[in-house]
């Protein structure tokens, strides 16, 4: 701007010749300068936005932002939360989807799928109703293109990460090992007949004897999504999204055990410290200990 170059300048050179040569009337110089020079009435609120983007690990778009804001006692639109935002230069990475197809097998024993039982239901009205998984793969790149591979299992009622595994090979000990320790959050002596629906896509690992043997053991009932159909198990494919978009797509990671430190931190600040505005404004765990009895 033309008034902010003359103000940088005019302690060295005389006003009127910079006027002249910046083209600026005096009357329009000292109008922008008096502006230019006045305190920004919306300099606290900034530094309130800033201060909530940095500690979400720069994860935060407006809408989370501001309801960060609104519980801190801010009365503000959401869209001059994202003007603000938008103006200091605070911008949520996009998602970019990195896509793992888990349908080939190479186990060398065939395979049996299920029924879609979920069939796009993703509500939940208590824990462990209905769970979610699939595989996810990371490629750190270099040399031998190196990779590795996340299986989360996910509960519909807070969308909490209930168990987890992190492998270098998407093999059946990935995914039975994070759903042998999902199973065993579930309470002993529990009733039978409140034991999980528990929905994966039609990959080798959830087809195997060995992954229906888990579940049977548990009381558990196996659902399918439709081959190549990721919108039947939308929210664990919306929530991969998330992951790759706020930890992996935007920062560089040198090596597995970098990543894989990387990923644990996640899912616990995930769990117990993202808002989601569909649980109320609060993290996964928050939302369980307020709204389940005592």
């Amino acid at each position: 701007m033309r008034a902010q170059a003359v103000i940088s300048l005019k302690a060295e050179h005389r006003l009127d010749l910079l006027l002249q040569i910046a083209g600026l009337a005096r009357s329009t110089f000292f109008y922008h300068q008096d502006r230019l020079l006045r305190p920004d009435p919306q300099a606290e609120l900034k530094t309130a936005i800033r201060d909530v983007f940095e500690n979400s690990h720069r994860r935060y778009g407006h809408r989370r932002v501001h309801a960060v804001l609104v519980r801190q006692g801010w009365r503000v639109a959401k869209k001059t939360v994202l003007k603000l935002m938008r103006r200091l230069g605070l911008d949520c990475p996009v998602r970019r989807r990195k896509r793992y197809n888990s349908y080939r097998s190479n186990t060398g024993e065939a395979g049996r799928t299920a029924a879609n039982l979920l069939a796009r239901d993703f509500t939940a009205t208590a824990p462990n109703q209905k769970w979610v998984t699939d595989v996810t793969e990371f490629r750190l790149g270099g040399t031998g293109d190196r990779k590795l591979y996340l299986s989360p299992v996910m509960d519909l009622f807070d969308h909490q990460i209930i168990a987890y595994t992190i492998g270098n090979s998407p093999n059946l000990a990935l995914t039975n090992n994070s759903l042998r320790d999902a199973l065993a959050t579930l309470q002993p002596g529990r009733d039978p007949g409140q034991a999980p629906l528990v929905h994966s896509d039609q990959g080798f690992q959830y087809q195997h004897p060995s992954w229906r043997r888990l579940l049977a053991g548990a009381g558990a009932t196996q659902s399918m999504s439709r081959k190549a159909n990721c919108y039947d198990n939308a929210v664990i494919e919306n929530w991969f999204g998330h992951l790759k978009e706020e930890l992996f797509d935007h920062t560089r990671h040198t090596t597995v055990d970098a990543l894989t430190e990387a990923l644990h931190e996640y899912i616990g600040w995930y769990n117990n410290h993202r808002i989601s505005t569909r649980l109320e404004g609060l993290s996964p765990v928050q939302y369980r200990t307020q709204t389940l009895p005592a």
